[in-house]
Parts: structure tokens; C-alpha cells; sequence
């Protein structure tokens, strides 16, 4: 104990004599510190004998202290570009009120420092003014407990002690800053650990849920996956044109309004499970998908069900309409090049026969009722013509207006004679002694002629028990000839008739008109593995941002 107590003693001591020089060495009238000096230090040992190093604190003159301890310009502008900061300031303010300057600011407490060679800013540089000798090194270092051993020198065989610093402490401000530092790095640590805990776990859960299966996806379709080749065609369904019709069918013709309806109607035959069956029949479709060289997601297992082959058929089988243009679009896999174009072949003719059969019963229709009409009316007309000749036959008359102008013509005859008769009577009895003889033989011929005229009169007008009246004849004539006309006319507005709708029929009449004929390509079509790869990473990175969501704000719920 009274060891220790020594000890502290001769530290207390020693820490006063270099305190005690060092402040002799700042003031302005300080001494020489130089080895053949009066100064305090003139009799210290630096522990080197006789000999001088360049590294010697007693090789130093006065003026080069300043110098050498300065580090940084002493002009006060230069010292305020240096932007130091206030604590910085504060501290060589300190510093220069404890070594008995008056400096007049912050920035002219570093300026004195400077000069003075004293770096404000580097902790245990106060000692290095000061040329200590080999006793006050020895004064001023504290005892420590445990001391190592002196070690020889090979030049002199001087042993020197070898001490161990003590641990300069802090100040309690200096502590609290650094404890709050301290505190925030360990923050600072502990969000940059949960971060990159939380990166890495997001990272691993994008591989497991997006892009794994993503790379499954890409393998399957660039290695897996069967090639399928597409066969393309195009075709449009027409209609006969007629420069004749009118109305709003001639202002829709020639547009694809006019076989919209046609066209929609053959897509949907092409997309039925008709198209499927008859083209299984004639070329084996369902069979050319069960192959064992399709892969099996796109192959059909044998035994499967219509319903499986006909999700392949609509699979296989795209057919698209344009209504602006209105042109059917079909395209048609398979596995090799030559079925892909059969296959499109045989549906274009079915979609033909379709075609031909959407219009064949209206076509049909039609011209079976014109052409009963026109037999019905011609039918007609050959019996009013029996009719006539029957008639005319059982009257022995072949027209009753010929039989009218005979008579007509015999009656005007026989009354010119008549009157030619009755100018000679009249004038044989314009003479006083008519001849009897002459005049009884004119007037005989006047009864004869009146006679005859009244009988051809009455053959018009009267009918006896042998015979009609020619004006009955002439009527039953009139009805029958007119019947035959009106039958006549029946038959030419029958005639017409069937040969509008003949016409009709012809426009009613389609036709498939095919504009890109399918060709047998060299390269497989499908699939087309990056797109649909790259269609894959972003359904399941979608996938997985909903239920990531999903669950976030369901945490959040519940720990609310």
C-alpha cells in the first residue's frame, strides 16, 4: 500500500514538472530548451548517451517549434475556409484560455494554437513542445503495476524500462455523444440486418413462387413441348350481283353486310362438333393427336371423350371473321406440314358444301312455286281453248263476228235492191195508166226482198228449234275467247314470274371465293416458347403479388 501511494506521489509530481515546463515552453519569454542550456531540461538523459538523432527533441531551436507542431494556415480567413465546427471552435478556445492566452474569438484562439505550434485538434500532441530529458521522461510516465522488464540496448547496454500507456478516459459529454452514436449504429445495424433478412427471404420466396415455376414453364416449351405447324387460308363468302334490284338490297350489295349473316353462320359450322366429326372421319383427326409423339399435355389419351377431343379441335382449329372486310380467317395445326394443309383443304369444302346449302332450299322454294303457277295457268288456257273449239265446232260457227258481217253484208244487199225495186214502182206509177203487167212483177219482188231481209234479220236477233240466234252464239263465242285471252295472260305473268325467280334464285345463290390458298410451311409455328415463357413469369409474378397483398393486409388486420 505505501508503494502504491509513492507511486501516485511520484506520478503527481512528475505530471506537475511537465505541466510546469510545458507551460514555461508557451510563454513568450520561455527558455532555450536547447542541450547546453540552463533550461529545465539540460540535465535530463534522453536514454541515447552522448549521442544525437534527428528525431531529438534537444536538436530543436525556438523558432522551429511553432513550425513544426502547426499543421494548417495561421491567416484568420484561411482558418474560417476551413469550415471547422463549433465544437472544434470551443475546444481551441479552451485550450488557448488554459495556456494563458487572450485570444479575441474562436477562430483567433487557433490562429494563437498555430503559431504557438500546438494542433488544436490532435489529442496528447502538448508534450512534443517540450525537449525532455532522460529523468523527467522518467518523472513525467506514471508507474504502472506491471512493468516490463528493462531491455539491453547492443550499442551501450543501457536498459531501458519498457511501460505500458494508461487508458486516457473520455470526457462525459465526449462519453454521452459516443453512447448515443452507439446507440444509433446499433439501430442502424439492426435495420440494415432486418432488411437484408427481409430482402433475402423476399428473394427466396420469388425464386419458390415466380421463378421456379417461371424456368419449369420455359423448359417445358422449349424442350418438351411438341412442334405444331400452322397451315393459314382465307375466303369470302359472295353473292351474285343483279344490276336490277333495288331498294336497300342494291345499296347493301357488294358490301360484307350483304353475307354478314352467311358468314357468321359458316364460322360457327366450322367451329362445331359437326366440322370435328366429319373431319375425324376422312382424315382421322382425334387419331393424329393421339400419337405417341405428342407430348402429353397436348396429347389425347387413348379412350378419351368427345368433349376432349373437341377442347383439342377448338384448340387446333382458330377461325376468326372480319366484319369490315368480311373475310374468314382459318388456321389450322397439326404436328407435320402436309396434315396441317389437308386439314384446312377438307374444312374449306365443308364450309363449301355449307355455303350451298344455307340458300338451296330458299332457291328451291322459290322457283317450285313459280313454276307450279306457270303450269296451273298454262293448264288453264288449254282448256278455255278446248273450250272455244268445242263451240265453235257445235255451232258451226268459226267466228261470230264474221257470221255478223255476212249477214250484215247480205242485208245491206238485198235492201239496195229492195230500194232500186221500189225507185221503179214508183216510177211506173208516176204515169196515169200504169202497165199492170210490169207493175204487179216489181211489186212481187219487193215482198220477196223484205222477206229475205226479215229472215236474216231475225237469224241475228232469234234462234228457232234447229239453230241459236247468231247473237247467242256470238256471246257464248265472246266469253269463250275472252276466257282464252285472260289464260293467256295468266300464262305470260306466270312466265315472267318464274323467270323473276329463277333470277332471284340466281342472286340468292353464294359462293365461296377462297383469296389465300393454305401452303405447307417448313417451320414449326408452335409454341412459341419465350413469349409464352415471358407470359408465364408474369401470370405467376402476378399471382404472387395478389397473395402477398392479400396476406400484408390481413396481418395488418389482425394486428390492428
Amino acid at each position: 500500500m505505501k508503494l502504491s501511494v509513492s507511486r501516485y506521489r511520484t506520478r503527481t509530481v512528475s505530471a506537475d514538472k511537465v505541466a510546469q515546463a510545458a507551460e514555461e515552453s508557451l510563454s513568450p519569454g520561455a527558455a532555450a530548451t536547447q542541450p547546453g542550456s540552463n533550461g529545465l531540461f539540460d540535465n535530463f538523459d534522453d536514454g541515447f548517451g552522448e549521442q544525437r538523432f534527428e528525431t531529438a527533441r534537444g536538436t530543436a531551436t525556438p523558432s522551429d517549434a511553432p513550425k513544426r507542431g502547426a499543421k494548417g494556415p495561421v491567416d484568420i480567413d484561411a482558418i474560417k475556409a476551413e469550415g471547422l465546427s463549433s465544437r472544434q471552435l470551443r475546444l481551441a478556445r479552451r485550450l488557448a484560455s488554459r495556456r494563458g492566452m487572450n485570444p479575441t474569438s474562436d477562430f483567433d484562439a487557433v490562429r494563437l494554437l498555430r503559431l504557438a505550434g500546438i494542433d488544436p485538434f490532435q489529442r496528447g500532441r502538448l508534450l512534443e513542445l517540450v525537449h525532455p530529458t532522460a529523468e523527467l521522461k522518467a518523472e513525467a510516465q506514471p508507474a504502472v503495476e506491471n512493468e516490463i522488464p528493462a531491455r539491453p540496448v547492443p550499442s551501450d547496454g543501457v536498459r531501458l524500462p519498457t511501460t505500458i500507456r494508461p487508458v486516457s478516459l473520455p470526457s462525459t459529454e465526449q462519453r454521452a455523444e459516443q453512447a448515443h452514436l452507439s446507440d444509433l449504429m446499433q439501430i442502424q445495424r439492426d435495420i440494415s440486418r432486418r432488411r437484408r433478412r427481409k430482402s433475402a427471404l423476399l428473394m427466396a420466396r420469388l425464386f419458390v413462387f415466380v421463378m421456379l415455376p417461371a424456368v419449369i414453364a420455359g423448359y417445358y416449351f422449349y424442350v418438351v413441348a411438341t412442334p405444331l405447324y400452322s397451315a393459314k387460308s382465307e375466303f369470302v363468302i359472295q353473292q351474285s350481283e343483279n344490276v336490277m334490284a333495288g331498294g336497300m338490297g342494291g345499296l347493301l350489295r357488294g358490301s360484307p353486310m350483304a353475307t354478314q349473316q352467311d358468314s357468321i353462320a359458316v364460322q360457327g359450322f366450322l367451329q362445331s362438333r359437326e366440322a370435328m366429326l366429319r373431319l375425324d372421319e376422312d382424315l382421322d383427326f382425334i387419331e393424329h393427336f393421339s400419337a405417341p409423339s405428342v407430348d402429353e399435355l397436348q396429347r389425347l389419351q387413348p379412350g378419351a371423350s368427345m368433349e376432349a377431343a373437341y377442347k383439342v379441335y377448338q384448340n387446333k382449329v382458330r377461325i376468326s371473321y372480319d366484319s369490315t372486310e368480311g373475310i374468314i380467317k382459318m388456321e389450322v395445326m397439326a404436328t407435320d406440314p402436309a396434315t396441317a394443309v389437308q386439314f384446312n383443304e377438307a374444312l374449306i369444302s365443308y364450309a363449301e358444301e355449307q355455303v350451298d346449302e344455307l340458300t338451296q332450299r330458299m332457291r328451291g322454294d322459290q322457283m317450285q312455286g313459280a313454276q307450279d303457277s306457270y303450269a296451273d295457268a298454262e293448264g288453264k288456257l288449254v282448256e278455255a281453248q278446248r273450250r272455244l273449239v268445242d263451240l265453235q265446232e257445235g255451232l258451226s260457227v268459226l267466228s261470230s263476228d264474221i257470221e255478223v258481217q255476212l249477214i250484215t253484208a247480205q242485208i245491206g244487199q238485198l235492201e239496195t235492191q229492195m230500194t232500186t225495186e221500189r225507185l221503179s214502182l214508183a216510177q211506173m206509177l208516176s204515169n196515169p195508166t200504169p202497165n199492170e203487167a210490169r207493175v204487179e212483177p216489181i211489186k212481187q219482188r219487193i215482198v220477196t226482198l223484205q222477206n229475205q231481209i226479215d229472215d236474216l234479220r231475225a237469224k241475228l236477233t232469234e234462234g228457232t228449234a234447229d239453230a241459236q240466234s247468231l247473237a247467242k252464239i256470238k256471246g257464248e263465242l265472246l266469253m269463250a275467247e275472252a276466257e282464252v285471252r285472260r289464260r293467256e295472260l295468266l300464262v305470260t305473268q306466270a312466265v315472267e314470274s318464274m323467270e323473276t325467280a329463277r333470277v332471284e334464285a340466281n342472286r340468292q345463290t353464294r359462293y365461296l371465293s377462297v383469296s389465300v390458298h393454305p401452303i405447307q410451311p417448313d417451320a414449326a409455328a408452335y409454341p412459341r416458347a419465350f413469349e409464352n415463357t415471358l407470359v408465364a413469369l408474369l401470370i405467376f409474378a402476378g399471382i404472387y403479388l395478389m397473395l402477398a397483398m392479400t396476406v400484408d393486409i390481413l396481418r395488418e388486420q389482425v394486428s390492428g
